[in-house]
């Protein structure tokens, strides 16, 4: 259940997730190697959503075209030809990590290749930087970026109101922005590009969720809610005369502008005592539709309202479908079908049992329909039928008794959107996924519409964990608010979460690294036991006993052959066990908190480390001395992993960039580090098979290096490092967590903060090592190479394409121009990972400074989106220098 969503995002921000950000080069950093550079093929494991969506918009002029905004993992495109989502915010990188939290979108009725974000993940200190809003001129597969003096919520109270952004529907180039925190309202007159704020405007809102929170996360004024023009008051090309802002004050909710926004004032005869969580206007009927809540959301909400302004007389009509003393809940979704005027939806999105309710009216709001009800209690009759055979975990492996039923109708359904050309089709988000349903209007007839998750594409988890067994399923997963997952497929959504115990949210996962069907999880759950354990893989689970004062999951380590484990839960000290924890002792020696770790191959050997001091038990866990070692990092925003099949074998990676910072190397056990000289900044460290050739296991990083933040990959004990991501797919923080897989050379899995469970794939799978580390390498690549051009998506005047050059030859390159003709008319608008230029139909894309150095047998690879006319048409040849290359 997204009740945690808040809490998980916090406790990954307390851990560290500030104090990585922004970062800066350490003082003991010397100059790096040069780094090489390789393609790499990344996907999500499939979960299929994971987490809330507040927002879903559709295009009002071209079928199809629709996004979803989510609060802490990005923007997404609706990709109707595969029913999938495509993500469109993954080129956040690690220093603007919080622009993956979306509170907005709007869609261009206009030009619908434009599209807008706007972008920030807290108010408050947990976020350092400053609100923007991210504007596209084709559809999201590129973006430019305008700061904003203030900061924007998207995983704020609050953020499930809106759409808080919206474009001028007759003059495009005019945007509204309600921002929160007092700062009012907000305009573009120039697509964008500049804002300004609106000074006339005469109520930044008053609502706080909760006055006496001092970390200002639910004390923070939700401001300016929403935005709604009524484009019958206006021509094409000229600003529209009338619009509606939705303000968080319970007094003053509803505000209009009949003047293009000059002058504003109070709707009149409003209804008091409410947050107007929605305004929709259906222009034909001339009604505006309000959802009311007491509460701001999403997950509060005890009294609720619907009421219908009739813009021609002002006249306001309560129009709920049930009498105020009957609610228990606030009303947000909310919907009119624009085939069918005076066709209305709302959604009860804080009924959170026994289920969340839909309503539906065909006369305005005259009359309702329910989507359940109850027969005789607590029996209750559908007006649907719900089919989560492709999401199948979301039934959550439960057996409510009447009325509850699994899977639920959805909980903090704040998103509800009937499709503008297809009276037939709506979607609505939930807590953990995105629902629709392609025959609304069975409805209507006394049928049964069909519900489905619609969300394949859109991953929405919160990875803190992650481990990669050399036997048995590849990849197990800790994660937020929906506990993990065991993949026997990557390709596959997997049947269902961790369950006995369902943990809201595991925060710690680990296995026997000589016996992998012994797993161990440690999590949070609201009344249950914190820790459990799995002899077969993962695949099935039992509850341990939790230690005396357990208030949470903690951190969690197996021994090498399973026959004991060591945990540091929250609320209590270090404690250890042998067996499945039927029983726990306190360990001594070291303080409480720390985060553990076995050693791979002593079965009595764990390490543990807090505040700047590492520790050492060679008793099991039972007594813990703390290392001579010093020069770690102060803080706690550490992670330290020991290598599988060399005893005393350790890496530990972590810091702050007002302290020591960067990957360090023990040989003996934790009694020394040596840290590494060319890593700037280290914030993960994971195993994988080594290289072909290698004896020692391939190193993942997410980190900084040669002045860089990306993920890497050493082949040579970290001599030398191979970035293996691109600018394109960055995903935000990614310092919780990552492993490489110990069966396939050059797989990693990757932690994000809201984009689920990456893993990428070498274009290299033989793996040739990742050279560079200061060679000197042949100065001009004049040796073979091979191109791969694939045009990744394309719509209406748009494209957007990857191409891999591979260095098929003996030597390697040092730097590397490649050129191509285009045949159709196409322009290249923005390139990535390489520096272009275009004359004509010609195109030259030249190495930046960190991807010149190619090894041979490597590749490398870098994006575009373009514009083309007439036809798309691949290139036909392509030129390194003068050397012609393979076209595959």
């Amino acid at each position: 259940m997204r009740r945690t969503r808040v809490l998980t995002a916090a406790l990954a921000l307390a851990a560290g997730l500030l104090a990585g950000t922004p970062p800066a080069v350490a003082a003991d950093s010397a100059p790096p190697a040069p780094l090489a550079a390789e393609s790499y093929t990344w996907k999500n494991a499939r979960i299929d959503g994971g987490g809330f969506v507040p927002g879903i918009v559709f295009n009002r002029k071209e079928k199809n075209l629709a996004y979803a905004r989510t609060d802490i993992g990005g923007a997404y495109r609706w990709q109707q030809s595969s029913r999938t989502w495509t993500p469109l915010l993954d080129s956040v990188g690690w220093e603007k990590w919080g622009h993956t939290g979306v509170v907005s979108l709007a869609s261009d009725s206009v030009d619908p290749n434009r599209v807008y974000a706007a972008v920030g993940t807290y108010t408050n200190s947990w976020d350092p930087g400053n609100g923007a809003v991210m504007r596209s001129a084709d559809r999201g597969a590129s973006w430019q970026r305008t700061d904003l003096p203030f900061k924007l919520g998207g995983n704020m109270p609050g953020r499930g109101m809106g759409e808080r952004l919206a474009v001028d529907p007759n003059r495009n180039s005019v945007l509204y922005l309600g921002a929160p925190s007092g700062k009012g309202l907000w305009r573009s007159t120039d697509s964008g590009v500049t804002w300004s704020q609106v000074t006339n405007f005469p109520n930044v809102g008053n609502y706080v969720q909760d006055p006496s929170d001092t970390s200002g996360y639910a004390s923070d004024n939700q401001g300016i809610v929403w935005v709604t023009f009524d484009e019958s008051t206006g021509t094409s090309g000229t600003a529209t005369k009338t619009i509606y802002v939705g303000v968080a004050d319970t007094d003053n909710a509803v505000y209009r502008s009949t003047d293009a926004g000059a002058t504003w004032s109070r709707l009149a005869g409003q209804p008091t005592g409410y947050l107007a969580h929605k305004g929709v206007l259906d222009t034909v009927d001339g009604q505006l539709y309000l959802a009311y809540s007491d509460k701001g959301g999403p997950y509060d909400g005890g009294k609720g309202r619907l009421y219908r302004y009739t813009t021609a007389t002002g006249t306001w009509t309560d129009i709920s479908p049930v009498a105020e003393a009957d609610t228990y809940y606030g009303f947000s979704g909310l919907t009119v079908d624009r085939q069918r005027p005076g066709t209305v939806m709302a959604t009860a999105y804080s009924s959170w049992w026994p289920d969340t309710q839909i309503f539906r009216s065909t006369d305005s709001g005259g009359t309702w329909t329910k989507a359940w009800d109850y027969t005789s209690y607590p029996d209750r009759r559908n007006r649907y039928t719900m089919d989560v055979s492709s999401s199948p975990w979301l039934t959550w492996g439960a057996n409510p008794s009447p009325p509850e039923q699994t899977p639920k109708l959805g909980w903090m359904t704040e998103s509800l959107e009937i499709d503008p050309f297809d009276s037939d089709r709506m979607m609505y988000g939930t807590g953990a996924t995105v629902y629709g349903t392609e025959n609304l209007t069975a409805w209507d007839s006394g049928g049964t519409f069909t519900i489905k998750p619609m969300v394949q594409g859109l991953e929405e988890t919160a990875v803190n964990d992650l481990a990669s067994p050399p036997a048995g399923a590849p990849l197990l997963s800790a994660l937020g608010d929906i506990g993990g997952f065991r993949h026997t497929d990557l390709s596959k959504v997997p049947s269902m979460m961790f369950t006995s115990p369902n943990f809201t949210t595991t925060t710690s996962l680990d296995f026997a690294a000589t016996d992998p069907n012994t797993v161990v999880r440690t999590g949070d759950l609201d009344s249950g036991p914190h820790v459990a354990f799995s002899t077969d893989n993962g695949a099935n689970w039992f509850a341990g006993t939790d230690p005396s004062g357990v208030s949470g999951g903690g951190t969690v380590a197996a021994a090498a052959d399973g026959s004991r484990f060591v945990w540091s839960p929250a609320g209590a000290g270090v404690h250890h066990t042998t067996g499945f924890g039927t029983s726990w002792s306190a360990s001594s020696g070291i303080p409480a908190g720390a985060v553990v770790e076995s050693d791979r191959v002593d079965a009595r050997t764990f390490y543990g480390f807090k505040s700047g001091r590492f520790y050492v038990s060679s008793d099991g866990g039972a007594t813990f001395t703390a290392s001579p070692a010093t020069g770690l990092p102060s803080g706690d925003s550490v992670r330290f992993q020991a290598v599988p099949g060399t005893k005393g074998d350790i890496w530990l990676a972590g810091g702050a960039s007002d302290g020591a910072y960067g990957l360090w190397h023990s040989t003996d056990g934790g009694a020394s580090f040596t840290k590494l000289s060319g890593v700037e900044q280290a914030d993960t460290i994971g195993f994988g098979k080594a290289a072909a050739g290698a004896s020692y296991q391939t190193l993942y990083t997410s980190a900084k290096i040669a002045g860089v933040r990306g993920i890497f990959r050493s082949t040579d004990k970290g001599a030398s490092w191979t970035r293996i991501n691109d600018d394109a797919h960055q995903w935000g923080w990614t310092g919780a967590a990552i492993t490489g897989d110990p069966r396939v050379y050059g797989r990693v899995y990757v932690s994000t903060n809201g984009r689920g469970v990456i893993y990428g794939d070498t274009s290299d799978p033989g793996g040739g090592g990742d050279g560079g580390g200061g060679t000197d390498p042949t100065p001009s690549p004049t040796g073979a190479c091979a191109v791969t051009y694939t045009v990744t998506n394309q719509w209406s005047g748009g494209f957007q394409a990857d191409v891999k050059l591979a260095n098929t030859g003996t030597s390697a390159w040092s730097g590397w121009s490649l050129n191509w003709a285009f045949t159709g008319g196409q322009t290249v608008s923005q390139l990535w990972n390489a520096e272009y230029t275009q004359s004509g139909a010609s195109v030259t894309a030249k190495n930046v400074g960190w991807n010149g150095t190619v090894a041979a047998g490597s590749s490398v690879g870098f994006g575009f989106t373009g514009s083309w006319s007439g036809t798309n048409a691949k290139p036909a040849a392509f030129k390194l220098g003068e050397q012609t290359c393979a076209v595959n």
